[in-house]
């Protein structure tokens, strides 16, 4: 029990310190954006589920493959807010409450929205891509998945939970997730479980993307430092010479 506290310690502390403290702080203040993701979504959940209100979510949040581009475009924002018919409005709830939540405190709520929507957009541009390629290509998909109403939350709650173990050190929950997901693909071969592999292939790139930026910037900071270290030796040397030679100005006179 005391090597499993001591990893998950090494594995979540920064993180569970970091959201622990925010929430003890500010309480439901520090989650506004989440707050306000639930309420979205239990409101479309309502609104799809009454005869005059489904067919207005489907032509504002419903993503198929075979719309056209633009639209598909137009609608893959909201889309992330609309649950899946077939399956439980809890579960995407809880998805965003418990995912969307720590990420919001963890990497800020402007971040979570773009790492949610780079995943959506990611799963939403493969199917397009997948279906081209044709069921027997190693990552096609049958041209009857064009059909399937493509809504939820799973793709974003995939890559933002990666985004930030990655970003905190929780590098095997990271592994983990990634894992689950090839498995899913390999036990249930679906759109669904292809769309969360490309939801991960584009939030590895951008988790490529901040490494690289900031071994740049540490490297600059760096050169900087040493830069800044060679100037203050050589004045410190110029003013010790001047110093002992005299500084060559008229003396003070008082």
């Amino acid at each position: 029990m005391r090597t499993l506290a001591r990893w998950a310690r090494e594995e979540w502390g920064l993180l569970y310190v970091t959201v622990r403290e925010a929430l003890l702080k500010r309480r439901l203040r520090a989650v506004p954006m989440t707050l306000g993701a639930v309420c979205l979504t239990s409101l479309l959940q309502y609104v799809q589920n009454r005869e005059w209100g489904y067919q207005f979510v489907q032509n504002v949040g419903a993503v198929r493959a075979e719309d056209p581009l633009g639209l598909a475009l137009l609608r893959t924002p909201l889309s992330l807010y609309v649950p899946a018919l077939d399956l439980p409005v809890w579960g995407a709830l809880a998805q965003i409450l418990l995912v969307f939540g720590i990420a919001e405190v963890a990497i800020g709520w402007w971040r979570t929205l773009v790492i949610a929507y780079v995943a959506t957009l990611a799963g939403t541009l493969y199917a397009r891509v997948g279906i081209s390629l044709g069921a027997h290509a190693p990552f096609g998909l049958p041209w009857t998945d064009a059909q399937v109403v493509d809504t939820g939350p799973s793709a974003a709650v995939v890559g933002l939970a990666v985004f930030v173990a990655w970003r905190y050190g929780a590098y095997m929950t990271a592994g983990a997730v990634t894992l689950a997901m090839v498995a899913e693909v390999l036990i249930k071969e679906n759109l669904a479980g292809k769309e969360h592999l490309a939801a991960l292939m584009a939030v590895g790139l951008l988790c490529l993307i901040v490494a690289v930026r900031h071994r740049r910037g540490h490297g600059l900071r760096l050169r900087m430092r040493r830069g800044y270290g060679r100037l203050t030796r050589r004045g410190q040397r110029r003013s010790g010479s001047r110093t002992g030679r005299g500084s060559g100005l008229p003396p003070i006179k008082s």
